[in-house]
C-alpha cells in the first residue's frame, strides 16, 4: 500500500512564511537590540537559521542562534543548548520548531528557558496542527491545519526545494 502525500506548503510558500514570521519577530522586538533564536534540533534549528538570515536583512537586531537539544521521545531527559544560560538571561527569546503537534516538545523547551529571567519569550512554528495536549501556543505560525490524529505532517527544509506535506 502506498502512502499518498499532499503538499501543504510549496518551496515558494515556505519562503514567504519564513519572511512573514521574520517580520513578526522583528515587530515584537522593535524596541530591543537583540533576540535569541532558539531552534529545536534539527528542523527547528534549520528554520531558526533561515529566520536569522531574513531578520539580518530586514532589521538591525543582533540575532543570536541557539541550538536546543530535546529528546522528543523522552522530553524529561536533560535539555541542552548551544549557548550558556548567562547568554540568554534577561534577553528576548523565540523558541522555534517546524511543526507544533501535541505541544510536548515545545512545552518542555519553554520549561527549560524559564529557569532564568527573560525579557520576553515567544514561540514560532511553520505548521500548527491544533492537536495540543499541553497549554502551549505558537505566537508566530506559518500555517494552521486541522488534521486528523492519523495524519502526519513532514517538513523538508534541506536541499534545493523545501516542502511541507501531509501523509
Amino acid at each position: 500500500m502506498t502512502v499518498s502525500k499532499q503538499v501543504i506548503l510549496s518551496h515558494q510558500e515556505i519562503n514567504h512564511k519564513i519572511r512573514r514570521i521574520a517580520y513578526q519577530i522583528y515587530e515584537s522586538n522593535v524596541d530591543g537590540t537583540e533576540v535569541i533564536l532558539a531552534g529545536i534540533d534539527s528542523n527547528g534549528y534549520i528554520l531558526a537559521k533561515k529566520l536569522k538570515t531574513n531578520l539580518d536583512k530586514i532589521s538591525d537586531l543582533n540575532t543570536v542562534l541557539c541550538k536546543v537539544g530535546i529528546d522528543k521521545k523522552s522530553p524529561l531527559n536533560p535539555i541542552t543548548t548551544s549557548i550558556d544560560a548567562s547568554e540568554y538571561t534577561n534577553k528576548s527569546i523565540v523558541l522555534i520548531d517546524d511543526v507544533l503537534n501535541s505541544g510536548t516538545t515545545l512545552i518542555y523547551g519553554v520549561k527549560h528557558f524559564l529557569n532564568v529571567p527573560l525579557k520576553q519569550f515567544k514561540t514560532a512554528v511553520l505548521v500548527n496542527r491544533n492537536h495540543k495536549k499541553f497549554p502551549v501556543k505558537a505566537d508566530f505560525k506559518g500555517i494552521s491545519l486541522s488534521t486528523s490524529l492519523h495524519e502526519h505532517v513532514e517538513v523538508i527544509l534541506t536541499g534545493k526545494t523545501y516542502e511541507a506535506f501531509l501523509k
